[in-house]
C-alpha cells in the first residue's frame, strides 16, 4: 500500500468508511443525478458473476437508473436478459443495441451524412448507452458485467469523486491488483506485459517521452474498464468501435479534460473472466492488436510521430527487452507473495504480443484512418432529437 501522488490526483483506499461513503451518495444524488452503464454479451447471462452484481448494484439506491446496452442473436435472447433482470429493484433500462429498431434508427441518419450502421462491437454499445445516459444524469459510471468480485462500492468509489462538490473532478479512473489471492494467480497480462513495456519501448525509440505517452504513464491501469465521467464530458467523446475503446476513451479525456479535473481510484483487488490467449483475429492477441492500432493513430494526431517499417522493427526489438524485463520484476513480486507464476507462459505472451507490433503496425499504415464513432454532439447536430429517439425506442422494447 502507498500513499503516493504524482502528476494525476490518486485517491486511496486508506480509511474509507463504505456506509458513510453510501450516505453521502444518498445525499448528493438529489441534486446530482448518477447512473450506471454496464455493457454485456448474452453469454454473460450463464456466468457466475452477473447475479451477484444485480445483488450488489441492489445495495446502490442513490442510482437514478442502470442501463445495461446488450448484444443479442434474436429476440428470444433479449426477452431472457430483460426477465434475468425483473430481480434488479434499482430502476434499469435494457438496450437492445444490434436489435431491428435501433438498427433502422441509426440507418435512417445516413440521409444526414452519418454512418453509423458500419460500427459493431462494445464501442457502440457503450456509445449508444451514453446517448441515452446523458439525457437526465449528471454523471455516468462503467463497468463490465463479468466482475466476480463485484461490490456496490466499486461504482460508488467511481461516481464520488465527481459528484462531491468539494472534489468536482470530471472523470475518474478506476484501477486495481489483478490478483487472484484465493488461487494465487496474477493476471493484468495486457497491461503488464504489451502496455506498460511498449510505453517504455517507444520513449526509448523516439528519443523523447510524448505528452500523451507521460498521461498514460501518470495512470496505474491506463486501459481498465472500470471509469466515471460527467455527462456533457460523454457528450463529447469520439468513441473506438472496437477493443482500443478504453485507450481511445483515454486519447479523449486527454483531448478535453485539464489534468486538475482527472482522478484515478483505487477500486482494491479485481477478477473478472479471463480472455484467451488467441491470436490475430481473438483474445489477448487481439486485444493488444487493436490498443496498438489505437496508439498509434493518437500519438500520430497528438504529437505527429512518424510510423515506417524500421520504426516498428526497432519498436519491437526494444519491446522484447523491456518486456524481459517486466517479467523478471513480476517473477521476484510473485516469488516473495507466494503467487504462482508461469515464466514459460508470460514468456509465450510476449512473444505473441511482439507479433503484433509488426502486424497491427502494417495494418495501421495501409489504412491509417481509425474507427472512431462521430460523439454525441456531432450526431444531435445533425438530428437534434435523436437521443429522445432512442430512448423512445429503448423504453418501449422495455414495455413489451
Amino acid at each position: 500500500m502507498d500513499m503516493k501522488q504524482e502528476e494525476i490526483t490518486t485517491l486511496h483506499d486508506l480509511n474509507l468508511d463504505h456506509k458513510k461513503l453510501l450516505a453521502a451518495m444518498n445525499e448528493f444524488s438529489d441534486i446530482r443525478p448518477v447512473s450506471v452503464v454496464m455493457p454485456m454479451l448474452y453469454s454473460e447471462v450463464k456466468s457466475d458473476a452477473l447475479p451477484h452484481i444485480v445483488d450488489r448494484l441492489n445495495k446502490c439506491t442513490y442510482l437514478h437508473q442502470v442501463i445495461i446496452p446488450l448484444a443479442a442473436q434474436n429476440q428470444k435472447e433479449f426477452g431472457h436478459i430483460k426477465r434475468f433482470f425483473h430481480r434488479l429493484t434499482i430502476p434499469h433500462l435494457i438496450m437492445w443495441c444490434n436489435g431491428p429498431r435501433i438498427d433502422n434508427l441509426l440507418l435512417s441518419l445516413k440521409s444526414e451524412g452519418l454512418n453509423l450502421t458500419k460500427y459493431r462491437g462494445k464501442g457502440r454499445d457503450v456509445w449508444l448507452a451514453l446517448g441515452i445516459a446523458t439525457l437526465n444524469n449528471y454523471a455516468v459510471a462503467l463497468h463490465d458485467a463479468d466482475i466476480q468480485a463485484y461490490n456496490e462500492i466499486i461504482p460508488t468509489k467511481l461516481l464520488y469523486p465527481i459528484i462531491e462538490s468539494e472534489l468536482d473532478f470530471k472523470f475518474n479512473k478506476g484501477y486495481y491488483a489483478r490478483v487472484n489471492i484465493k488461487r494465487t494467480i496474477m493476471y493484468g497480462r495486457v497491461f503488464r506485459l504489451f502496455l506498460d513495456p511498449l510505453l517504455r519501448s517507444l520513449i526509448d525509440t523516439l528519443g523523447t517521452e510524448p505528452h500523451f505517452i507521460r498521461f498514460l504513464r501518470s495512470f496505474r491501469y491506463p486501459i481498465s474498464g472500470e471509469f466515471a465521467l460527467t455527462s456533457d464530458l460523454s457528450r463529447d467523446l469520439d468513441v473506438p468501435g472496437g477493443w482500443g475503446i478504453e485507450l481511445g476513451v483515454m486519447a479523449e479525456i486527454y483531448r478535453n479534460v485539464a489534468i486538475k479535473r482527472i482522478c484515478q481510484t483505487d477500486l482494491g483487488f479485481y477478477e473478472h473472466k479471463h480472455q484467451v490467449i488467441g491470436d490475430s483475429d481473438q483474445g489477448l492477441v487481439k486485444m493488444s492488436g487493436e490498443i496498438f492500432k489505437t496508439l498509434l493513430r493518437v500519438l500520430i494526431e497528438a504529437d505527429q510521430i512518424q510510423i515506417s517499417r524500421p520504426f516498428l522493427l526497432s519498436l519491437r526489438v526494444l519491446y522484447q527487452r523491456n518486456a524481459q524485463d517486466a517479467i523478471r520484476k513480476y517473477h521476484a513480486d510473485a516469488l516473495i507473495n507466494g503467487i504462482d507464476y508461469d515464466r514459460h507462459l508470460e514468456e509465450t505472451m510476449v512473444e505473441k504480443f511482439s507479433q503484433q507490433i509488426m502486424i497491427a503496425g502494417n495494418k495501421y499504415m495501409l489504412k491509417p484512418v481509425g474507427t472512431r464513432i462521430p460523439d454525441w454532439l456531432r450526431t444531435m447536430s445533425a438530428r437534434k432529437k435523436i437521443r429522445e429517439e432512442l430512448l423512445e425506442i429503448v423504453l418501449e422494447d422495455n414495455k413489451r
